[in-house]
């Protein structure tokens, strides 16, 4: 019994190797017809076909012509844009702000006063004063002053006197110099102290004043 068993064992293992072998075989059968046939389909779906270019666009249509019944305007202006204008930011500016003082205005000067009315014309002197005696007696040696003497100063001394109404001469104008002071003056000082005249007179013999030239010429003494 035991080794009918262990020989009925032995062929079941037999059977069941050979049916693995035959699904083994159909299995890998059927896989290999499957991927041959993916192959084909495959290939029948990347065949080469032709493709046709694009059509070419269509022309622009040309714009419509303008109506017959108005006249051709000329094109719009062109529209210029303006960029925005560039601000420039800047570092602030320190302002000054002490109030600046006008100077004043220079003082208005007075106006000037009313310029005085012209002196009345001098009477007509109808009659000139003369003189009183020799003048020439004043002008001696003892006269002769001191400095001019130590000086040796000599010379011709010309005066322009103003005679007054009673015949003394009240004003002594030095018109040529004898080019020493002290004879100058000494002909004014004089002419002032002794020399008389007679008054002028006017048409109506009045007595007026007037001018009178007087030449001294100053010699030194002889000692």
């Amino acid at each position: 019994m035991a080794y009918a068993d262990q020989k009925m064992s032995s062929g079941k293992v037999v059977a069941i190797i050979i049916v693995a072998l035959i699904h083994a075989a159909l299995g890998y059968a059927f896989i290999t017809g499957l991927a041959t046939n993916f192959v084909k389909k495959a290939n029948e779906q990347l065949d080469v076909f032709d493709v046709e270019p694009p059509p070419p666009p269509p022309p622009p249509e040309e714009p419509p012509p303008p109506p017959p019944d108005q006249p051709n305007l000329p094109p719009p202006p062109t529209q210029v844009v303006t960029p925005p204008p560039i601000v420039q930011t800047t570092s602030p500016v320190m302002m000054n702000t002490t109030p600046v003082i006008p100077p004043s205005p220079p003082p208005i000067a007075p106006p000037a006063p009313p310029a005085p009315p012209a002196p009345p014309a001098p009477p007509r002197v109808s009659q000139a004063a003369g003189l009183r005696g020799n003048p020439g007696q004043f002008f001696g040696p003892d006269a002769y002053p001191p400095a001019a003497q130590r000086a040796e100063a000599q010379g011709r001394v010309v005066a322009s006197l103003t005679v007054g109404t009673d015949g003394r001469v009240s004003d002594c104008v030095v018109t040529t110099s004898s080019g020493n002071s002290d004879l100058d003056s000494t002909t004014c000082r004089i002419a002032k102290s002794r020399v008389r005249f007679t008054p002028a007179k006017d048409e109506a013999g009045n007595p007026i004043s007037s001018k009178y030239t007087l030449p001294v010429r100053w010699v030194l003494p002889q000692n």
